[in-house]
This record gives structure tokens, C-alpha cells and sequence, in this order.
């Protein structure tokens, strides 16, 4: 990315209504652009972040043996009327319209229904089974207020999986792999050492569920942790019967606000049962599919993240999901002119600050500001002994390299 080539432009105050402070620096910063409340766009910066935290959780979902699909948005009605989930007594948030030619139609809220139903043509035996079905696709919620910028929105995109297993104990032994597989996730987000798997409730899904909670204040739940068991519970289940559930004593719980980051839910046969989703067993019974669900929002994680992990300076990405690894600064003509050489050995790396005359002083501030792991200063001063100075967004601490020390760092092209 070379600066003068971009459309987008920093800014230097955030629009009056965000109050979150990811929100604002995430605006200010150029990763998204606000459409109006609870919906965003991605711009290239953001979409490059969003991207690569939907990599890392892609990787970790295929490691589980799921099977990737893309799924319609529009919902046709008669699937969500036998869950007994079309009526808006029993889920507000739909988003729903009309064809022309009649009838109705909803704006995904989530896909248990959808998924259920189109696999009724594809499983019949316990041959067929166990079988795990992801996909990220956009989700519409009609939220009551969305705040806190890309943490709750009106559009987003989901990771959803769905697990169908032919017993209750197949189930759970994939649950815990896929709650194992959650916190490899937020360890290589960067956040893993906040987040707290998180017992809560299953709402319109199941009585209970598995939360991921990250610590964060500009979260809206309030979770109480056992640092020793490594766990936490929601508060909304605080209450006697969780505590000797989870063996835990409630006079050594931690209260944090948090915010929600993923969540697993253990379905049982309420919808294979509702759009029967059946297979027939060992014996040839026809017995309904067990099943669970497992959801995180990439963009949702994104504002947690930028978060979590921003100071008074601006953005701080974790390196792994960072939109590009270096800043480029050229100071001086022969600075200006090793870097665009710099540059061009993998520009998949960088963002070039090429701009002219535009102060080094507002480019600084400006790699500060979009939060890149590393900013490279190349100047004639440095030059004239061969190097070049790398300064660490993170620990603020700097180095001097040599040119040729430097290049060694900066991953190879693939031809």
C-alpha cells in the first residue's frame, strides 16, 4: 500500500456520536467508514485486518474437520415457523420483508434452520454422521441500539459451525474439541490471556451455553471468574445452582465487565426434530440428529481487539493479524529512494509513506495511528553507515539495522 495512492485519508477527530474508543480510532484510522449506527463499511486497511482474522479462524475450523459452505442470506418463512422461531415474540431482531409475487421472507439472524433443513438431503445413515458444516456469511440483526461501533452491529459477518453427531456422548466429545479450538483462537488473536471460557445462557437456543468473554471495559455483560479453574460465569446464571454445577465458591470470583467474543451452544435434536433431520441407526431406527452450534463474529473480535489493545497513540495490532507488518518512511532523497527499493521486494508488506510534502512528523503520528507492528525509518542519515532503523509499535523500543540484515527479515515473493 503506497499512501499517495490511497483514497483514504487519516483523520484527526472521530465523528461526535462514537463513544466506544475502538470505534473512534478505528474511523480515524481509515480501517472502516460508518454508514450510519450499527452498520460500517470495511475499508481496505480494516478489510485486510477482518481477512486475516477470518484466516486464523478458517485454519482452526477446517483443523477440526469441518466442511465450508456458503449460505443464502434470504430465509424463506415455513423452516423458521416449524423451530416456532418466525414469530417476533420469540426473536425481536428479524429483519424481514415481502416478494412481490407473496410471501415472506427474513435477512438471516443466524442459520440453525437453514443448515437443518438443506441437510435432510444429504443424511440419512449413522454412516453419514458425524458431520461439521461451517460457514462465514453476513448476519442481520435488527439490534434495539447498536453502540460500541463494529462490537454491535445491525449487519456483520458470522463464523457459524454446526456439528451433527448420532449421540448425545459423540456430541460432547466434539463440543470440547471445538471449546479447545476457541481458545487457540483468541491466543493467536492476541486476546487469549483476557478471554474466559464463560458458562451462561443459551437463550432462544439451548438452556445453557458456552461464552467466550474477553475483559474488557467497554464490554456490556458482567462476568465473575475463577482465576484458578480458568473459568467464568455469566451474570446473568450467578446464582446457587451454577455455583455447585461448577464447583466453584462464589466469595473467590472475579466481577469484570466483559465483552463476548464466540459462543458454543449444545442444540440436542430441537430443530432435527422440528425439520426432520432424521437417520436411521445401526439397527435401522430412525432416530433425530444430534446437534450443536459454534459461532464467533470476526469483526465483533476486531473491535475487541483494537480495544483491548489501543493507547493514547492509536491502534496496536497483534502482528499475526496486523493489516501489513511495516510503516515505510523515506527521509531525504537518497532515504526516499532506498525505500521505494525496500518497498518494491514485497509490497504486500508494507505501507509505503510516499506522500509528499506532507511533514515526517504527521507520518509518524500516522503509523501510530493505524497501530502497524513496525515503523522503518530510512534516511540519509542512516544510510550513510548502511542502515536503517526499526522502532517496535508495541514496546516502543527501536533497533538499527543494516540494509542488507533488514531485507533478510522481509518474506520472499512467491513467483
Amino acid at each position: 500500500m503506497k499512501r499517495s495512492e490511497s483514497f483514504v485519508k487519516t483523520l484527526k477527530n472521530a465523528p461526535s456520536d462514537e463513544v466506544s474508543r475502538s470505534a473512534q480510532l478505528l474511523l480515524r484510522a481509515g480501517y472502516i467508514y460508518k454508514e450510519m449506527a450499527g452498520v460500517y463499511d470495511f475499508l481496505p486497511l480494516g478489510r485486510k485486518v477482518l481477512n486475516n482474522i477470518i484466516d486464523i479462524i478458517r485454519e482452526e475450523m477446517v483443523a477440526l474437520g469441518g466442511q465450508e459452505v456458503e449460505m443464502s442470506s434470504l430465509q424463506p418463512k415455513d423452516a423458521w415457523v416449524k423451530s416456532g422461531r418466525w414469530d417476533d415474540d420469540v426473536v425481536d431482531d428479524w429483519f424481514k420483508t415481502k416478494l412481490h409475487a407473496g410471501g415472506e421472507l427474513g435477512l438471516a439472524l443466524t442459520h440453525e434452520e437453514a443448515i437443518t433443513n438443506m441437510l435432510t438431503s444429504y443424511v440419512s445413515s449413522y454412516k453419514d454422521l458425524p458431520l461439521y458444516v461451517f460457514q462465514f456469511q453476513k448476519k442481520f440483526r435488527n439490534e434495539l441500539r447498536a453502540k460500541s461501533g463494529i462490537m454491535r452491529t445491525r449487519e456483520f459477518i458470522m463464523k457459524d459451525l454446526y456439528s451433527f453427531c448420532a449421540t448425545r456422548e459423540q456430541h460432547e466429545e466434539f463440543y470440547e474439541k471445538a471449546a479447545i479450538s476457541y481458545t487457540n483462537i483468541f491466543k493467536r488473536l492476541g486476546i487469549g490471556d483476557s478471554t474466559y471460557r464463560t458458562f451462561a445462557s443459551g437463550g432462544s437456543f439451548s438452556r445453557f451455553s458456552d461464552e467466550f468473554q474477553t475483559i474488557c471495559d467497554a464490554g456490556e455483560d458482567i462476568i465473575y471468574i475463577d482465576h484458578e479453574k480458568n473459568i467464568a460465569i455469566n451474570e446473568e446464571v450467578y446464582n446457587e445452582e451454577t455455583f455447585k454445577m461448577l464447583d466453584v465458591d462464589p466469595a473467590k470470583l472475579d466481577k469484570q465487565k466483559a465483552s463476548e467474543v464466540g459462543n458454543i451452544f449444545t442444540l440436542g435434536t430441537k430443530y432435527s426434530e422440528a425439520l426432520d433431520l432424521c437417520f436411521n441407526d445401526e439397527n435401522g431406527v430412525r432416530t433425530p440428529v444430534f446437534m450443536g452450534s459454534y459461532g464467533i463474529g470476526p469483526a465483533r473480535s476486531m473491535g475487541v481487539i483494537a480495544e483491548k489493545t489501543c493507547d493514547d497513540k492509536g491502534l496496536n495490532w497483534p502482528e499475526e493479524i496486523a493489516p501489513y507488518k511495516y510503516y515505510l518512511i523515506g527521509i531525504g532523497e537518497k532515504g526516499m529512494k532506498e525505500a521505494e527499493k525496500l518497498y518494491n521486494l514485497n509490497p504486500e508488506q508494507f505501507v509505503f509513506d510516499d506522500r509528499e510534502k506532507v511533514r515526517n512528523g504527521e507520518k509518524f503520528a500516522d503509523a501510530e495511528l493505524m497501530g502497524i507492528p513496525y515503523r522503518v525509518i530510512v534516511s540519509d542519515k542512516t544510510l550513510e553507515n548502511d542502515q536503517v532503523e526499526i522502532l517496535s509499535r508495541k514496546t516502543g523500543k527501536s533497533e538499527l539495522l543494516t540494509t542488507k540484515e533488514f531485507i533478510s527479515k522481509i518474506p520472499k515473493v512467491l513467483k
